[in-house]
């Protein structure tokens, strides 16, 4: 895949995945939105209803005490009669009709304790009736004088009903507009009242209330109200003729946004859900894809390095080969012993790197067998430097051990554990430019030795250090093979050290050497 194709489909797969999150977060945030919009007309719905249901209560309790004043037979303290009355004469029939039709108001002076209004000693209420009547005389022809028993009577009353509850209704709010509200509704109704009504409306939460007279807050209210005006509702209570009203009912929800949430909370834990899969399984996707790039690349480089490294010891033995064909160095024992031992040099040197291939190809594949003993690292480390030894003294330097541990004692492989240590000394010698200085140095911290491998070659930058360890890598030179390897050798020295339960790092400074650090459990 190419670097731009690879680029774009990337950046087309970043567009996609954000878009999908913004898409989740306005379907949430819309989701939460209407949820509002919702609680709130559930709740003006219920306020509506509570005050519907105080005033209806109070005006049929008042029109109810009225009527049963009227009912028990008191008299009337004044009758105000207005009407017409006419008069009709049918000679034929020789009949007179008398037609009355007449408005009668009533008026009755009761205590006012009858409807508990303080303040007032009495109360003026009148009843205003119409009456009709129609009466048939008989006319006399002897005397010309009205029969007192007319011949026939048709009497209407009707009580006006609908008239005198509206007369009522107007009295009573003009009465009452003025009245303390705590006489009127008291905390415990109203509680109850808007406990059913939001129930009835889906909203079973915890609620504060208050009817307040103008600004100022009256004795109706809960405990803990408090006027917010971000998250309180109100309506006006006992309006007036006008439809007014100094009277405020508020009420306010302490846990309405956790209400609201916890309606879409399952839609919006499986959104983030699986959003947070969804954009794990994109990076690591990415990273996978990134990586498979750089692996490619390194493996690349690892075959050019690989081939560059055999191409020169090939070279060497072939021209030590056809060294040896010629007839004159047939007699030549020096010479022939000098080539023989380059090629059985040139060729432990490709045995030993096909070796350090298969090695960490069988740790992979968990098929390397490594069977452990106790043994004492100190004299692993012996070992090692001995392995060593001759090539640091022809280059003119030294291996100098300070054995400080008092307890060296592990559970280890000494083959693997000396060849982990050789591969470390190894590089300790190959990235000094100058005679190489090494020094190890062993210390007991706990139940754990630890092994310092010092040097004062190259030293390596962080960005290096941190990916030492990983297989095939090899800091970048440009096209010179100064130094030798295939980088497996650390590779193979973290997997090893990591099988013995141990951790290795380094420490190191471009130009001031390098600190291999190994830390291994002890046993007793």
């Amino acid at each position: 895949m190419g670097k731009k194709l690879f680029i774009l489909l990337v950046v087309l797969m970043s567009l996609s995945l954000i878009g999908i999150i913004f898409v989740q977060i306005y379907f949430i945030d819309n989701s939460l939105t209407n949820e509002k919009k919702q609680f709130t007309l559930n709740v003006k719905r219920s306020l509506s209803n509570v005050r519907n249901l105080i005033e209806d209560r109070e005006f049929k309790l008042y029109r109810n005490k009225f009527q049963e004043m009227l009912s028990s037979g008191k008299n009337p303290d004044t009758t105000n009669i207005k009407g017409i009355l006419l008069y009709s004469y049918d000679d034929i029939s020789n009949e007179t009709t008398i037609y009355q039709n007449g408005i009668l108001e009533e008026s009755f002076k009761v205590p006012s304790l009858f409807f508990d209004i303080g303040g007032l000693d009495s109360l003026n209420i009148s009843r205003v009736t119409n009456q009709k009547e129609i009466r048939v005389f008989k006319e006399s022809t002897l005397d010309n004088k009205v029969h007192i028993t007319p011949e026939r009577t048709v009497m209407q009353y009707n009580e006006m009903d609908d008239l005198g509850k509206k007369i009522f209704e107007t009295a009573y709010r003009d009465l009452f507009k003025n009245y303390p509200i705590y006489k009127r509704a008291s905390a415990a109704d109203i509680s109850t009242f808007l406990t059913n009504q939001f129930n009835e409306n889906g909203i079973e939460i915890d609620f504060e209330f208050a009817i307040y007279d103008k600004d100022l807050a009256t004795k109706v209210q809960s405990d803990n109200f408090e006027l917010d005006p971000s998250n309180t509702y109100g309506i006006p209570m006992f309006l007036d003729n006008n439809n007014e009203s100094n009277f405020n009912l508020y009420v306010n929800f302490p846990e309405r946004q956790k209400f609201l949430w916890s309606s879409i909370i399952t839609m919006t834990v499986l959104s983030i859900v699986f959003t947070i899969i969804i954009i794990l399984a994109y990076t690591n996707a990415i990273y996978q894809i990134i990586r498979q790039r750089q692996i490619s690349q390194i493996k690349t480089d690892f075959i050019n390095n690989m081939t560059h490294e055999f191409k020169t010891p090939i070279a060497t033995i072939n021209l030590a080969l056809d060294a040896m064909r010629n007839p004159k160095m047939i007699n030549d024992k020096e010479k022939t012993a000098r080539y023989l031992k380059m090629i059985k040099d040139e060729n432990k040197r490709m045995h030993a790197q096909v070796e350090n291939v298969l090695r960490i190809s069988k740790l992979e594949r968990n098929e390397l067998n490594i069977s452990k003993d106790r043994v004492k690292l100190h004299d692993l480390i012996e070992d090692a430097v001995m392995h060593v030894e001759l090539i640091v003294e022809d280059r003119q330097g030294y291996v100098k051990t300070h054995l400080n541990a008092e307890k060296s004692s592990v559970l280890a492989n000494d083959t693997h554990l000396t060849n982990v240590l050789v591969n470390i000394l190894d590089n300790a010698i190959k990235y000094s430019d100058d005679a190489p200085r090494i020094d190890v140095t062993t210390e007991n911290v706990g139940n754990s030795i630890i092994l310092k491998i010092a040097d004062h070659g190259n030293g390596m930058t962080k960005q290096v250090q941190k990916k030492v360890f990983e297989k095939f890598y090899r800091e970048h030179t440009g096209n010179v093979h100064n130094v030798k390897g295939h980088g497996l050798g650390l590779a193979y020295v973290k997997r090893m050290v990591e099988d013995h339960h141990g951790h290795v790092s380094v420490e190191s400074e471009k130009g001031k050497g390098s600190t291999f650090i190994i830390k291994l459990p002890l046993i007793s």
